[in-house]
């Protein structure tokens, strides 16, 4: 199982992480899908999570949720942890799980690695309440 703050950009699916739901926005309308943006963390980083249809009304603050087979990508501009197509959400608890909110790494800058150009690494901070970790090669 990934930390949140061992994370990179990437379109795969690949992602089996555990983290606790912060904060969730109100639900919007894409299409013919609801969408809902959420703020979750664990114990190393926060990062935004988009809930896709039934999943934003299946969770609220304080659930613990297990992330299996996830993506974190652009969608939007945005760069978001999400389930996609091919993962799956599911309530693991609740209330009982230590978490930081700083650094949120949907709030860093990512570039290619020059070393390994399918892999990102953290280049800045976009948001002040952030901080970077040492880039990772």
């Amino acid at each position: 199982m990934l930390s949140i703050k061992d994370i990179s950009p990437a379109a795969q699916n690949n992602i089996t992480t555990q983290f606790i739901l912060l904060d969730k926005g109100r639900v919007a309308t894409e299409g013919q899908s609801k969408t809902c943006l959420a703020l979750v963390a664990d114990e190393t980083a926060a990062v935004h999570f988009q809930f896709w249809g039934e999943e934003c009304d299946l969770f609220k603050p304080g659930d613990i949720i297990r992330l299996t087979n996830g993506i974190f990508s652009y969608n939007r501009n945005h760069l978001l942890l999400r389930a996609g197509k091919r993962g799956s959400i599911e309530k693991a608890g609740e209330f009982t799980m230590t978490y930081v909110e700083t650094p949120n790494i949907s709030e860093m800058q990512w570039v290619p690695n020059p070393n390994n150009s399918k892999k990102y690494v953290q280049e800045a901070v976009i948001s002040p309440y952030s901080r970077i970790f040492p880039p990772m090669l």
